[in-house]
């Protein structure tokens, strides 16, 4: 089933341990045609914060109950980088962010795939 992306604007995100905001954006990646980040409002949570969350972090979305859950915790978002719309999101702040949580970047898989093909 096709689904609408705007759908996904103001759906709850639930962290494995509870709510953490809702979704507010979406950054796309014009190069690869890919949706790379979620941003998150988390101002129920975390008065005036956003938070980038990697589409590849998503567990799943549940149009009925208009939720999307992440593999993440809530004390792991609690404290990751903000995220300031103002300013664009460039390959450092996206190594701060993937540095925070301890996950391999998506750039590198890239590598490792184009290494495999050759």
């Amino acid at each position: 089933m096709l689904r609408n992306l705007s759908e996904l604007r103001r759906y709850v995100i639930e962290a494995r341990d509870g709510e953490i905001g809702r979704c507010h954006d979406f950054l796309f990646d014009d190069r690869y045609w890919t949706i790379r980040y979620l941003v998150v409002d988390t101002r129920n949570w975390l008065p005036g914060r956003k938070v980038l969350i990697a589409s590849d972090w998503l567990d799943s979305v549940s149009w009925s109950h208009r939720t999307v859950s992440v593999v993440l915790n809530r004390d792991q978002i609690k404290d990751s980088p903000e995220y300031n719309p103002s300013v664009a999101v460039e390959r450092s702040y996206e190594r701060l962010v993937y540095n925070y949580y301890g996950i391999p970047p998506y750039w590198h898989k890239k590598i490792k795939e184009n290494m495999a093909s050759k």
